[in-house]
């Protein structure tokens, strides 16, 4: 585990702090919070972002927006490239007041890449640069696939969804869950219908869905996708074409 080490964000003066970090695969940051909003953006690498309702997986093209305050931890799937950006509170407030998906082209790419490699160095180009980082941000596509947490929780109910998220693989049956939770089937199951309306099943398979989606954005083949995720491609093909309405070759296209 480890401890988020953000910049200096007393400087209120200031409209926006980058951060530039290099995570590897495997880190677990552990929940805390800013008074400033953050988006968080990798230029390579996957992650989880877990707030208290809900977990949002994280490709190269996306990043996610925290509004100021909002409590979150990050789970590193492979090795990340991070250039996260703080916007002052008086900033913060022009975008969702809610935590959010964004897809990041091309110009917003180079916009927040920008900022980061500008550092400290205050001139009329960097406010344009903020200016027109702010309107990308507010003009971006929002991404709707995200996965529900138990909120205030039983421990082992998270225990047994962050073991998911960190390996959602078929392969791993629902008994080895419970015993690494430290509780009995019965008592998991409960937990699962009891705090996010849903079995075990029907949870895992979202968070596969929302993996798939992951690496498809990544270029991955649908064939190594599923057989990662413990399917045969036809049958992970199936899956992927009930609960999102389109064939897995096709998404995003």
């Amino acid at each position: 585990m480890a401890l988020a080490a953000p910049p200096d964000l007393s400087d209120h003066g200031v409209p926006v702090q980058p951060l530039a970090r290099t995570y590897p695969r495997g880190l677990y940051v552990e929940p805390h919070q800013h008074d400033w909003g953050q988006l968080l953006y990798a230029m390579s690498g996957v992650m989880w972002v877990e707030t208290p309702r809900e977990a949002l997986v994280v490709p190269p093209q996306r990043a996610v927006w925290l509004p100021p305050g909002v409590t979150h931890a990050i789970r590193v799937v492979s090795d990340l490239q991070m250039r996260n950006i703080y916007l002052r509170p008086a900033l913060a407030v022009t975008l969702d007041s809610q935590v959010q998906v964004i897809e990041v082209g091309g110009l917003l790419r180079e916009l927040i890449v920008t900022l980061v490699e500008q550092g400290d160095r205050f001139d009329a180009y960097y406010d344009a640069v903020v200016g027109l980082a702010l309107l990308e941000l507010q003009r971006a596509r929002r991404s709707a696939i995200r996965i529900a947490l138990p909120e205030g929780a039983d421990r082992r109910l998270l225990n047994a969804c962050q073991a998911v998220m960190a390996a959602p693989s078929l392969d791993i049956p629902f008994e080895q869950h419970a015993e690494m939770a430290g509780a009995s089937v019965r008592t998991l199951a409960r937990l699962f219908q009891n705090s996010l309306g849903m079995g075990f099943a029907e949870w895992r398979r979202q968070v596969q869905l929302a993996t798939a989606v992951a690496e498809l954005i990544q270029g991955q083949s649908v064939s190594s996708i599923a057989r990662s995720l413990g399917y045969s491609p036809s049958s992970f093909s199936d899956m992927f074409r009930r609960e999102l309405g389109v064939a897995p070759s096709q998404y995003g296209t």
